[in-house]
């Protein structure tokens, strides 16, 4: 069951992403402290995966099987960091996770989601192209020490139109499609409004 930070507890929150951090990512994972900065960040959204406990044990705590954040600044979604415990990977909680962030962003209004991955995690690269991402550009050395590059990948949470018309508008904006019609004449190239 998806879980927002607010519903799960800070505390709660710090102790499963950390665990999460040093069981998939070695000595790439955030420390406590960062854990906790990142956290207290304005405008960061946080999911989680929490295998409620069944009613047979109420003594159990909830135990946090995936997490996934990103930062809004008023025009980009970033994702800051996404973790499935290894033992519950392949059974859509990564997709889980993603559908709400996407949902979660477009209600805010973002137009477009970005995140970095490393070039050599194959099964992220698949499951953000799967979500339509696409590579816009490289960072060379970005996951240190070993010097691994992330690629650079971008959603698009809507539309982008392409065309401008002569009076600084958008082509094809309140139906006006002159602009794309004197565009043709003028390359002699037809263009889609």
């Amino acid at each position: 069951m998806l879980r927002e930070l607010d519903d799960i507890g800070r505390e709660t929150a710090v102790g499963a992403i950390r665990a999460l951090e040093v069981e998939l990512f070695g000595n790439h994972a955030w420390s406590e402290a960062s854990i906790r900065q990142e956290l207290d960040a304005p405008a960061r959204v946080y999911v989680f995966d929490v295998d409620e406990a069944d009613g047979r044990d109420t003594d159990r705590e909830p135990a946090i099987r995936g997490f996934a954040g990103y930062w809004y600044d008023g025009d980009d979604a970033e994702i800051m960091d996404i973790g499935v415990s290894k033992t519950h990977q392949r059974q859509g909680i990564a997709v889980a996770m993603m559908n709400h962030l996407i949902s979660r962003a477009r209600r805010q209004g973002a137009r477009r989601m970005l995140l970095e991955v490393s070039v050599v995690n194959d099964p992220a690269i698949a499951l953000y192209h799967r979500f339509g991402f696409q590579r816009i550009g490289l960072r060379k050395r970005y996951y240190q020490p070993e010097g691994i590059d992330a690629y650079v990948m971008a959603l698009d949470l809507e539309p982008r139109i392409v065309g401008f018309s002569g009076n600084g508008g958008v082509a094809g904006a309140a139906g006006d499609t002159s602009a794309a019609g004197d565009m043709t004449k003028q390359t002699g190239q037809e263009t889609q409004p």
